[in-house]
């Protein structure tokens, strides 16, 4: 009974030490210090470091945000390895893409109270209307810090309300991917119900195009090199898919699924190597979406076609805040959820990089804080 009740002492004793422990370390809203994720040069590259730094103070007309999840996207894979221009990146916070609370504002602040869900805007101040230098210049995660910290400030200007029917993690997918496929199909596109559209790959862009195209009534036709994502495109509403490794034609088979119509839209993503194949899917007074350039930007752009198919082509480099409003507009009236992948913890983001740059994700890659 004596070595019971020492074992129950000595248990009890080790619990509210680990308890005490806990309680020490535990992150809080009113903490003095925060950390985050900068990026620093390692050889030709660049390396996650987690630094401790003083806790951000909003001015007049700005807003601290306790951030709860970032996403990643290509361009940030592409930035972390030294692949994306615009200079010397030392000490940049990485993440275009989060969603957080806020926890207090500037003196000055209409929109926001404390207690808001919120989402970053991926141009910071970009709110409508074309995009200016000033607004090219304020670009999350590359031009202007990101979002992987535990606590950001931004201009009000430069934050949307998250849709009620979201959660942090979901709505972290939204500002980068989700805003460009929406520019892509509906404010440049002028996506109409029935049109057959081309989706390149199943990366965030395309997997967010494949959702907003079945949710208007329009037919949506995606391709994969992996069948199990095809699968799993179907599986969401996709009209059609081709596997392109297997069909290094692939153009016809699209073609093939529109009855030799083909398609009204095209998400154009891989550059040099597809931009072409896209063109030979197209219809008549068909739209391609210029978006990125995964196997290169260079490569021959046949000019006659512009003129013969009645082509247009628009480059599509994110989209404003009154974008964001309209596209969360839509996903809240047909309650659509984006696609997660993958959740990775904030102490776990060099692994984040290293699942995208995997390409085994079909959808979101999510950090939460």
């Amino acid at each position: 009974m004596m070595m019971r009740s020492t074992y129950l002492t000595g248990l009890l004793a080790s619990t509210l030490t680990a308890l005490s422990s806990f309680a020490f370390t535990e992150r809080t809203d009113a903490q003095e210090t925060i950390r985050q994720y900068q990026l620093e040069p390692s050889g030709n590259e660049l390396q996650l470091v987690m630094k401790e730094v003083p806790r951000p103070t909003p001015g007049d007309q700005e807003v601290l945000v306790r951030v709860r999840a970032t996403s990643l996207n290509r361009r940030d894979l592409s930035i972390y390895r030294s692949r994306y221009g615009g200079g010397d990146r030392s000490g940049l916070v990485p993440l275009s893409d989060g969603a957080g609370e806020v926890i207090e504002v500037g003196p000055e602040v209409t929109h926001f109270a404390v207690g808001d869900r919120v989402m970053g805007v991926f141009f910071a101040n970009w709110v409508d209307g074309r995009r200016t230098r000033e607004a090219n210049a304020s670009a999350r995660g590359g031009a202007i810090d990101g979002m992987l910290s535990e606590m950001v400030v931004s201009h009000e200007d430069g934050l949307i309300l998250i849709p009620e029917h979201l959660s942090y993690e979901e709505a972290a997918t939204l500002p980068c991917a989700a805003v460009t496929a929406w520019n892509g199909l509906f404010t440049h596109g002028r996506l109409s119900e029935n049109d057959f559209v081309l989706l390149e790959g199943t990366g965030g862009v395309s997997v967010f195009g494949l959702q907003l195209t079945v949710a208007a009534g329009a037919r949506p036709i995606i391709t994969s090199s992996q069948d199990e994502k095809l699968a799993r495109a179907r599986q969401l509403g996709a009209f059609g898919t081709v596997n392109y490794r297997t069909n290094p034609d692939w153009q016809n088979e699209v073609r093939k699924l529109t009855g030799d119509e083909g398609v009204a839209h095209v998400l154009e993503v891989g550059g040099q190597d597809t931009l072409e194949k896209a063109i030979q899917a197209l219809d008549y007074d068909g739209h391609i979406a210029m978006i990125g350039a995964l196997s290169g930007s260079s490569g021959r752009m046949p000019t006659g076609s512009f003129i013969g198919l009645g082509m247009r082509v628009t480059g599509i480099y994110v989209g404003s805040r009154e974008d964001f409003e309209a596209m969360n507009a839509f996903l809240y009236e047909h309650q659509i959820h984006p696609i997660i992948d993958r959740v990775f913890s904030f102490e776990e983001a060099e692994a984040a990089y290293e699942h995208m740059a995997s390409n085994q994700h079909l959808g979101k890659i999510v950090i939460r804080l």
